[in-house]
């Protein structure tokens, strides 16, 4: 009987190792490999570097508070941009704290000189994972005046920046247009300031 257990056993036992080290090490191994040679950039997580010093990823959000620099939008992660702890506030859409949190935050944002009939809503809301690093076109241009004023820039310098930094959605039909905030207050800082009118 125990002879006849080990014999069943063995092949099992055997089987799950070797699984293992096919889809734990071997599979792995060779994506990040391939991702390595492929798109090491990507692969290493998008870092940016700046005179050897890693600021920040294209793919996480950075908190921006300073009137000179477009403000991202808000962040539920943590204490806010925390990595560590992404995550959404996870109020339903008829909560009142969320309503009121949204309220407070457009009073900010109309405080700050914001223009437009509207508040766009990724200034005012927060994403999923509480570290979104785009905005849509239209909350970076509604940031203009704000820019601009704390800058003594003209406002169509800064339009032309935005409109430069605006990534398309992929072949045309996948996501929506959107602008890193990141990389946009980085070409921002090294942009010559040409003296609002």
């Amino acid at each position: 009987m125990l002879t006849e257990i080990r014999t069943a056993l063995r092949p099992a036992l055997v089987l799950l190792l070797l699984l293992a080290a096919i889809t734990g090490l071997a599979y792995p191994a060779l994506v990040a490999g391939i991702a390595q040679v492929a798109m090491p950039h990507q692969a290493n997580g998008s870092l940016i570097v700046d005179n050897g010093t890693i600021i920040g990823s294209e793919l996480i959000g950075q908190g921006f508070a300073a009137p000179r620099y477009f403000h991202p939008r808000p962040s539920a992660a943590g204490k806010g941009y925390d990595a560590s702890a992404s995550a959404a506030t996870n109020l339903a859409p008829g909560s009142r704290e969320l309503r009121d949190a949204i309220a407070k935050r457009v009073a900010q944002a109309r405080a700050d000189g914001l223009t437009g009939r509207t508040v766009p809503p990724d200034l005012v809301t927060t994403s999923a994972s509480g570290l979104d690093p785009d905005l849509s076109p239209e909350a970076a241009l509604s940031q203009v005046p704000r820019v601009a004023r704390a800058r003594n820039m003209d406002p169509g310098q800064l339009r032309v920046l935005i409109a430069s930094n605006i990534q398309y959605p992929l072949l045309g039909i996948i996501g929506e247009p959107h602008v890193n905030v990141l990389k946009l207050n980085r070409q921002l800082d090294r942009t010559p300031i040409h003296p609002a009118p």
